[in-house]
């Protein structure tokens, strides 16, 4: 049994909660709602009969504040509360970091890469270069890091993907979002870059602006994609892609399925050693996030990455 710590919590993000329960395969769901989620809630109840993973159970979690610990806890049966984020080093045997506020990344991560223990760190990875480069360092020297969206692993991906052929050679896609770039781009890029087998991004350009991100992105391979990410609209996920001979339109609903196989994907890389995303497929990925917003920055200049 893989022994594994969740760390949370950042503000409206509901993972610590919801992957708690999945991989421990029960929920409260007063807890959850208590605490303002009934979307979580409902997804949970829709999906109890495919609950819990295999091989893994969360038996401990820390937060800033030891009050959501408790309720972290309580809601998916977790056995211990650690009053210090480092406490959990003796405890476990790989690591979630279910915090999406990259700017905390690296110090919460580096007591676990310091003794060898495998992390998953929740998007996005980082929103700094040297960030970027401590985790980039890292893994060159061995040590288990994994992070992605969990849109990766959408399940309408995966039904598209395999239409691909059909399209003929694809020349265009357009992704649509709501929020921010740094927290929810990141899904769009994850879920764009998959679809694509993860090609070489070559240059990204903002040709928006904050509230309203449009970003273009030029693979080295010819291809052309939009990104767009507005505060003000309807909350939406979709990617359409334009191929010679066909269209499709992907629209994102099933977040349950996606955050499951995720969790999946990082327990079955805990038991084979090593992780089955390579980490230089989320550095592109997070290259480009960067990439956007140095663009923008620079009112829209090119950057080459």
């Amino acid at each position: 049994m893989i022994r594994i710590g969740v760390i949370g919590m950042s503000d409206g993000n509901a993972h610590p909660y919801s992957w708690s329960a999945i991989i421990n395969g029960c929920y409260s769901a007063e807890e959850i709602n208590k605490i303002g989620y009934p979307a979580v809630t409902n997804y949970l109840k829709a999906n109890e009969d495919t609950l819990g993973v295999r091989g893994a159970k969360v038996t401990c979690v820390w937060t800033q504040d030891k009050k959501i610990s408790e309720s972290i806890a309580k809601t998916a049966k977790i056995e211990t509360v650690v009053d210090h984020l480092e406490e959990m080093v003796e405890m476990v045997d790989a690591v979630i970091l279910a915090r999406d506020d990259a700017g905390n990344h690296v110090a919460m991560a580096k007591p676990f890469i310091d003794r060898d223990i495998p992390i998953f760190i929740d998007k996005p990875l980082a929103i700094t270069i040297e960030d970027l480069q401590y985790f980039s360092d890292q893994s060159a020297k061995g040590k288990f890091i994994m992070s992605c969206s969990s849109m990766r692993y959408a399940n309408e991906c995966k039904i598209v993907k395999q239409e691909l052929g059909s399209l003929g050679k694809l020349e265009l896609a357009t992704a649509v979002g709501k929020k921010d770039w740094i927290k929810y781009g990141v899904h769009l890029l994850e879920a764009l870059f998959s679809l694509l087998n993860d090609p070489r991004p070559k240059s990204v350009k903002h040709i928006g602006q904050t509230g309203k991100d449009v970003v273009h992105i030029e693979f080295e391979n010819g291809f052309l994609a939009t990104v767009h990410l507005f505060m003000g609209i309807t909350p939406t996920f979709q990617i359409s892609l334009f191929g010679q001979e066909g269209w499709r339109l992907i629209d994102f609903k099933n977040s349950y399925s996606m955050f499951r196989d995720n969790i999946i994907e990082f327990v079955r890389s805990v038991e084979e050693g090593q992780p089955r995303l390579p980490f230089k497929t989320t550095e592109m990925i997070i290259k480009t996030l960067i990439g956007a917003t140095e663009s923008l920055q620079k009112e829209g200049k090119t950057v080459y990455l």
